[in-house]
Parts: structure tokens; C-alpha cells; sequence
């Protein structure tokens, strides 16, 4: 998973430093490069908040799912205590 992580950083890294090369290199007016790199600043930001509300809906469908299985094997943690203690007393009253 980490390298996963890893290797898209890398790549959303290098695609920021390519554009602003580009950007920068290209034969444009003040005015229309300025425009560009708002305009690259502002995907930027949206591409990260898109990325935010993706790990957050991805962590909480992890919460989700653990507790289920957390609060499934109490159920059964307790049913197997109960049916441990009847035999107990059943084997103790004989």
C-alpha cells in the first residue's frame, strides 16, 4: 500500500514540476502565464480535495467494516462464554 502511495505522490509531483516548467519556458505574455499557473493551482486544489474526500469515504468504510467484524466476534466471544459456563454448571451440579 505504501508503495502504492508512494508512487502516485512521485507522479502528482512530477506532473506539478512539469507544468510549471512549461508554464514558466513558455513563449507567453505576463498576463496569460499568470492565468495558467491560477488556473494550474486551482486543479491542483481540486484534484486534492477529490483525493481528501477519497481516503476519507475509503477510511471510514475500513471503520465500518472492522466494527462489524469487531462487534460480530464479541456476539460470538459472549455466546461461546455463555455456553461455556452452562456446561460448567452442568458438569459441577452432576
Amino acid at each position: 500500500m505504501s508503495d502504492n502511495k508512494d508512487t502516485f505522490f512521485a507522479f502528482l509531483l512530477g506532473g506539478i514540476v512539469g507544468a510549471a516548467i512549461g508554464i514558466l519556458y513558455a513563449p507567453k505574455s505576463g498576463k496569460e502565464t499568470r492565468k495558467n499557473i491560477k488556473r494550474l493551482s486551482e486543479d491542483i486544489v481540486d484534484n486534492m480535495n477529490d483525493f481528501s474526500e477519497d481516503i476519507a469515504k475509503t477510511g471510514k468504510r475500513i471503520y465500518e467494516e472492522g466494527r462489524e467484524k469487531v462487534l460480530s466476534g464479541k456476539d460470538k466471544i459472549s455466546e461461546a462464554f455463555d455456553a461455556g459456563k452452562k456446561a460448567f454448571e452442568k458438569c459441577s451440579k452432576s
